[in-house]
């Protein structure tokens, strides 16, 4: 019966010593079945890839279409975006992500759900 014992205080011992650790405390998680833990929520830094024009942001495991997507017609960025990306923000919120830089552009994404790869590629 000591033995028992002995092996209770061992794992107690060992999961406080776990717990003292100098990792920062976790983040409060929200329910995962309805908010995505590995979307941002909001204002996140974000390189947008513009190169054949601004057609479909992917943000960590989630692919999202522009809803008006943007070019020059010739497959390339409008004037005034950076090429092959454009820094600024980018905020999700549901199946939304919103773009957003430094010279005032602003673009609206919608998630495509169950997507796992670009619907264009461009080279």
């Amino acid at each position: 019966m000591s033995c028992r014992y002995g092996r209770a205080i061992a794992a107690a011992a060992a999961a406080m010593a776990a717990m003292s650790g100098c990792a920062a405390p976790a983040a409060p998680t929200g329910d995962p079945s309805t908010s995505p833990a590995t979307i941002p929520a909001s204002g996140v830094p974000f390189a947008l890839f513009t190169h054949c024009g601004i057609y479909e942001a992917r943000v960590q495991d989630t692919f999202f279409l522009a809803e008006q997507p943007l070019n020059d017609g010739h497959g390339n960025p409008p004037a005034g975006w950076g090429n092959p990306y454009q820094s600024g923000t980018i905020t999700v919120a549901g199946s939304q992500a919103v773009f957003h830089d430094d010279k005032g552009h602003t673009v609206t994404f919608h998630e495509r759900p169950g997507a796992t790869s670009f619907l264009q590629t461009c080279s």
